[in-house]
Formats: structure tokens, sequence, C-alpha cells
């Protein structure tokens, strides 16, 4: 598809973007770069290649869940201005 300075002007309307004349006319170059790029890539056989999640075969390591840190609701809530039921009450804000 060939693009034209009229679509990268339609494209920066919709998107709510001031495009220049002089802007559009390289957003029609770089665009159709990226385009034939996609095309290129839309071009290779994946038949027989499982999808990845990530290029590398590792696992994260990730600490234990574990609680480190004592209750200490009632501790924090003692200076609080407003507390019901172990929560702070907020002033409403929608109506």
């Amino acid at each position: 598809m060939a693009l034209e300075d009229s679509h990268v002007r339609r494209a920066a309307h919709l998107a709510r973007l001031a495009v220049s004349d002089e802007q559009a006319s390289d957003f029609v170059e770089d665009l159709s770069r990226i385009l034939d790029m996609v095309d290129q890539l839309q071009s290779v056989n994946t038949d027989g290649v499982s999808p990845l999640a990530h290029p590398l075969d590792a696992t994260q390591r990730l600490r234990a869940d574990e609680v480190t840190e004592s209750n200490q609701r009632d501790n924090f809530q003692r200076c609080a201005p407003a507390v019901e039921n172990g929560l702070y009450l907020v002033p409403r804000v929608v109506e």
C-alpha cells in the first residue's frame, strides 16, 4: 500500500496531533519503511514454529511467599483521624 501525505494527515487528525506539511512528508517515508518491513516479516514461513513468550528458556528466581513482618495495623491506625472496624474512613469524594 502506497502511503500519501493525506493518509498521514488523516491519521494525525484522528490522533488529535498537529502535523505540518513537512512533517507529514517525513512521516510518509518513515511509515512506508515500517510497512515494508512488516510485509517482509509476513512473507517469512513460520509453519512448525511454536510461539514463544520469551526467547530464553529460563526461570525467574522468586523469593518464598512468606510473611516477614508482624501485624501492626492497630499501631498504624492509632494516628489515623478516623477508623472503624479496622478500616480507614475518608471523606466521600464522589456523590
